[in-house]
């Protein structure tokens, strides 16, 4: 989401004095680091994966092996064709403790171990040979590239043997060793596939000057660098992943509110920490299933790791993730003031009703914050070098504090107004919504953990998500979890308390106390002054389009989201008369520790059905033509973004390997100063389980949102909600007079009608539903109370 941003960012962030030093390590021990690194990943999970890694086997099997033996054992028969024999005669003989066979024959504690050392080779050959094997079906994408609806005799066999092979209970990290590696293309196809997706946005004159400089990259540094990135991906868990997260994330300058962060929305406060705290419990304990596409192919689940008890620590060139084993506290904002807030008492977890307890002590607290503390949040809003610098004085003057926030579950904050949907005026109070989560004041976030439960006075709520510990769809579905369980399962009383009794023995919260040396009070200025500067630039814009949805998409034979990726492109290019590049992030979690790739979605295919869109000598029938042919052509590369065949993370880890060897590439440079004027996703639904949509409407959520990834272009997520509505998230920067939120917003709405008119069920569509007017009240509001305000609240749930 966020990451289009920090992608176009980190050029930036390795000119600099400081980060060149550090590029100046040899490539070679670069890529041993990274490879040491993945593998001390693996000890610290030794005894997880023990327990898990086993899959399809499991630590029971061992002990049924080691019984038949004993067994055969027992009737005089020896399965270990004599390898049991001359593993006892490498024991040491422990006189006196023997056990008599049948037949008169000893078999002493020599050959119960004998047995058992058997037994666990065989066992540990066996569990090898199953995850050899699993792994090399999981290398298999044909599934992937086939066309929908369609299954061919080679993938129905992979379908039935993966299913032979995956075990039957598996837990969350059950796959993570069976999981292939991200392969890395062969740079000839990815150079081919880059020139082919600038050639709809570049000139004659520049398209030629680019393929001058991509033949000569080819010819002259393409092979070096390849076979560098090869022994990488031989020697680490994945060969781009680890770089991404350092020189895209954590190496970015610039501050983390709107251009590292993401929001979620929905609505109700009352169970909503205990919810959350309840994930955090199942998550330790791998009660999480594994996420399955076709429900076989696992998807690498390593980034679940870091979802609680995490915090991006600003450093000088260079942030770090810390991220703590467990902590039994959250740390809660409330009119400028930090409280410390326990989540577990000695008989376990706090029930819901002790939580809110605990949080109305906070809100009914009346002292006032101390001088400068108010706006202190502002410094993780801040560039991360002053941040850094300013960290170090409050590391040495207010030490408990600062590690009480930064070492919580996660952070709270209760803000004193009210937002979300209301009847009165719809349009502009999402659009507020929106803001508010993304940016806040400026001064009310803790941008630096990995996620900001945010409480809105009326009892709505929001997640602020900081990107680099992981994408989207790990947050979005503990975010799915938790409403589901807060609403359904935990509940509310009658009064809109939680359910339970409050627990009178509960210390208060603990005030935190920040002693803040003088020195530091002209940075929280400065620091409030930009990010309140920043947040005031972000023009935010959510619309519901209710005139059709997934169902009608369906109908066309087509993929939704290829569907609103050329609506994208329409709307796009009547906004602001020309193409753009365009970003769509998609998932390789396929692969072990994979993250993102780049759909290019602004393809020639696009270009000209949006021409013939625009032209009005042609008909219907050829647009319609146009657009299918578009429309494969964008499923065709999203599908081989997803199966590693992408273009952009092999030409970033291509550049980053030419800075490490200090190679100049006119080529390179130029693929990493491109601007991306459209930035796109689309939030997945993952858990369609735990909500109806058709019987509990009022419970579906607008989705979540990002700031732009250029200051003159726009950020765009949408959602589809059920079968018959879309969500769409705009953002853009008031400051630039090229783009409007509200404007494009208009013209996406417009695109989506024209496509639809090219069906045969379509025409009635757009003349039915012209102009959102009071449509945009198709949120239908439920209504629930909470404890943070006895108001009515519409109730909402994030299906990401």
């Amino acid at each position: 989401m966020a990451e289009a941003h920090q992608a176009v960012g980190f050029l930036p962030s390795l000119t600099s004095d400081g980060a060149e030093v550090e590029l100046s390590a040899p490539v070679l021990q670069e890529i041993y680091l990274s490879g040491l690194r993945s593998w001390k990943r693996h000890l610290l999970r030794f005894w997880n994966d023990f327990l898990t890694g086993v899959l399809p086997a499991s630590p029971l099997s061992w002990l049924f092996l080691f019984s038949a033996i004993q067994l055969a054992w027992f009737l005089q028969l020896d399965p270990s064709l004599g390898l049991m024999e001359k593993i006892k005669e490498l024991l040491p003989d422990w006189k006196g403790l023997k056990t008599t066979c049948r037949g008169g024959q000893h078999h002493g504690l020599r050959g119960v171990l004998a047995a058992a050392l058997f037994a666990s080779c065989l066992w540990g050959a066996l569990v090898f040979t199953l995850h050899l094997a699993l792994r090399l079906l999981l290398s298999y994408h044909g599934w992937l590239l086939e066309p929908h609806g369609a299954m061919s005799s080679p993938t129905k066999t992979w379908l039935a043997l993966v299913r032979i092979f995956s075990g039957r209970h598996p837990v969350l990290f059950s796959y993570q060793r069976s999981l292939p590696r991200q392969p890395v293309p062969s740079v000839q196809d990815t150079v081919r596939k880059y020139l082919d997706s600038v050639r709809p946005v570049l000139s004659d004159e520049d398209f030629d000057g680019t393929a001058v400089l991509a033949e000569e990259f080819l010819r002259l540094q393409a092979s070096l660098l390849q076979g560098y990135l090869r022994l990488k991906s031989w020697w680490a868990s994945n060969y781009v992943s680890d770089w991404w997260e350092e020189f895209v994330y954590l190496r970015s300058r610039n501050s983390l509110m709107v251009n590292s962060n993401y929001y979620m929305m929905a609505a109700r406060a009352g169970n909503a920490v205990h919810a959350l705290l309840l994930y955090r419990h199942r998550l330790n304990r791998q009660e999480i299933p594994p996420t399955l596409l076709m429900g076989m192919r696992p998807l690498c689940s390593a980034q679940y790791e870091k979802i609680f008890n995490t915090t991006r620590v600003p450093g000088v060139q260079k942030d770090y993730i810390r991220h703590l084993h467990d902590s039994r506290h959250v740390a809660v904002l409330h009119r400028g003031r930090f409280f410390r807030v326990g989540t577990h008492s000695r008989n376990g977890l706090l029930s819901p009703r002790a939580l809110e307890q605990q949080f109305q002590r906070i809100l009914d607290d009346p002292s006032p914050a101390c001088p400068q503390e108010e706006h202190l949040a502002a410094l993780t809003a801040a560039p991360r070098d002053m941040w850094a610098q300013v960290r170090r004085s409050l590391k040495t003057q207010a030490a408990e504090a600062l590690e009480a926030v930064e070492g919580a579950a996660f952070f709270v904050s209760l803000d004193s107004e009210p937002a979300g949907l209301t009847k009165e005026d719809p349009a502009a109070s999402l659009d507020a919504y929106a803001h508010a989560l993304l940016a806040g004041q400026g001064h009310d976030r803790w941008f630096d953990k990995s996620f900001t439960l945010i409480v809105f006075s009326n009892g709505k709520l929001g997640l602020s998500v900081e990107h680099s510990w992981a994408d989207c769809p790990i947050s979005g579905h503990m975010w799915e979890f938790t409403l589901a369980t807060e609403c359904f399962q935990l509940g509310y009383l009658a009064d809109g308390h939680c359910k339970g009794h409050p627990d009178p023995t509960l210390p208060e919260p603990q005030r935190l106390q920040w002693d803040l040396p003088e020195q530091i009070h002209p940075s929280i200025s400065l620091a409030l002054r930009g990010a309140k500067t920043l947040s005031e630039n972000i023009d935010c814009h959510i619309f519901p389009f209710s005139h059709f949805g997934k169902s009608f998409i369906k109908r066309c034979h087509l993929s939704s989201d290829s569907f609103i990726q050329m609506a994208l492109q329409l709307a796009h290019f009547r906004d602001r008369g020309r193409f753009c590049l365009t970003y769509e992030s998609a998932m390789t979690r396929l692969f072990l520790e994979g993250r993102t790739e780049t759909v290019r979605s602004c393809t020639r295919e696009a270009c000209n059905f949006v021409r013939a869109m625009e032209n009005r000598e042609k008909t219907d029938p050829q647009c319609l033509a146009l657009f299918r042919v578009a429309v494969d052509k964008h499923q065709a590369l999203l599908k081989t973004a997803m199966s590693g065949q992408g273009v952009d993370r092999h030409l970033f880890a291509l550049y980053i390997v030419s800075r490490f060897l200090h190679l100049q590439s006119p080529f390179l440079a130029q693929v990493h100063s491109e601007q991306w004027q459209l930035s796109t996703s689309q939030i997945p639904v993952q858990q369609m389980h735990l909500f109806d949509v058709h019987n509990y409407p009022d419970y579906v959520s607008s989705g979540g949102g990002f700031g732009p990834a250029d200051d003159h272009g726009y950020g765009v997520s949408y959602i589809f909600l059920g079968n018959d509505m879309i969500t769409f998230h705009i953002s853009s920067k008031k400051s630039s007079t090229k783009t409007d939120s509200h404007r494009l917003g208009q013209h996406i709405e417009d695109a989506l009608l024209d496509i639809a008119s090219l069906f045969q069920e379509g025409p009635h569509l757009k003349r039915q539903f012209r102009g959102l007017g009071e449509e945009v009240s198709g949120y239908r509001c439920g209504f629930v109370c909470s404890q943070t305000g006895d108001s009515e609240t519409p109730t909402t749930s994030t299906d990401f």
